[in-house]
């Protein structure tokens, strides 16, 4: 492998019809793999508008299986532009078992790994355990042509835990494929806390581990009913070094590909200097796997 390699992050916003998103998103993976781009992350469930804002059982069928015409199509695409994609999915496992899913397609058209969102929130506008069981295949990294990769999703983002074990699987960079806005109402006096938590917390993902972080987020505002406020996607999708130092960032309100360049050497350099890994105290750590520490 060479010793770096570019990313892409295709910020988009989603349209009604899923054909459409997938026709959208197919164009924009080959844009980015023009743009020399070896791995293209797409956001999370880019395949709708954003559905969780209600529990409607209906949204269910918005679900496929895995392998499935969605990753059929990207395993064809992948072939074709010779790029490792990573293509988030609402999986339907069994009649009414659905997680929140992704899948790592190689630059060879095979799927390289899946990963199932561990973390699901359920919060105004956000009503996902409604909609999926909580993943059960563990924090991974993925071995592809170009690179080893880590993939999360969305609410595992705040979560240091999962980027630690995703580190300690071997991932060079950590992506973040998301769905994330403000609640228009609260836009104005929370607006630049939310966001400036939301780059903060993965910055410091990258600096703890010493990885490369890539979140993807989509954008538009999106109201899943008629009247609805609805949710403001914030876009803002980017890229930050293993010390947490911003490489690319896309803009707040329209489409975007953000394009990075990952450099193995950088990694090593950072953890020789900064041996945070080295100096862990595994042996003291048991407390962790408890909800909370009471007393």
């Amino acid at each position: 492998m060479d010793n770096t390699y570019k990313i892409a992050l295709v910020q988009m916003a989603c349209a009604p019809e899923p054909r459409k998103n997938l026709e959208h998103a197919a164009a924009r993976v080959r844009e980015a793999a023009r743009g020399g781009a070896r791995v293209v992350c797409l956001p999370e469930l880019f395949l709708s508008p954003y559905f969780c804002q209600h529990e409607d059982p209906r949204c269910f069928d918005l679900a496929e299986p895995i392998p499935g015409p969605t990753t059929d199509a990207m395993a064809a695409l992948g072939r074709e532009v010779g790029a490792v994609i990573i293509a988030p999915l609402f999986e339907k496992r069994a009649p009414g078992l659905y997680h929140n899913s992704l899948v790592v397609i190689d630059a060879d058209g095979s799927i390289a790994g899946r990963y199932r969102k561990m973390h699901i929130p359920d919060d105004p506008g956000y009503y996902e355990k409604y909609y999926f069981a909580p993943g059960d295949l563990g924090f991974q990294a993925f071995k592809t042509r170009h690179g080893c990769i880590g993939a999360l999703i969305c609410w595992d983002q705040w979560y240091p835990e999962a980027a630690r074990l995703a580190a300690l699987a071997g991932a060079e960079v950590i992506f973040y494929p998301t769905a994330i806005g403000w609640h228009p109402a609260e836009k104005e006096r929370e607006g630049a806390r939310q966001l400036d938590a939301w780059r903060t917390v993965q910055r410091g993902h990258a600096v703890a581990n010493a990885v490369y972080i890539a979140a993807v987020n989509r954008v538009g505002l999106e109201r899943a009913r008629p009247g609805d406020a609805g949710l403001e996607f914030w876009g803002g999708s980017f890229v930050c070094d293993p010390q947490g130092r911003p490489l690319a960032e896309a803009a707040p309100d329209k489409e975007e590909i953000v394009y990075a360049e990952v450099d193995r050497r950088r990694i090593e350099d950072v953890r020789r200097n900064w041996p945070f890994l080295r100096d862990r105290r595994i042996d003291a750590y048991g407390d962790i796997l408890k909800r909370y520490r009471d007393g």
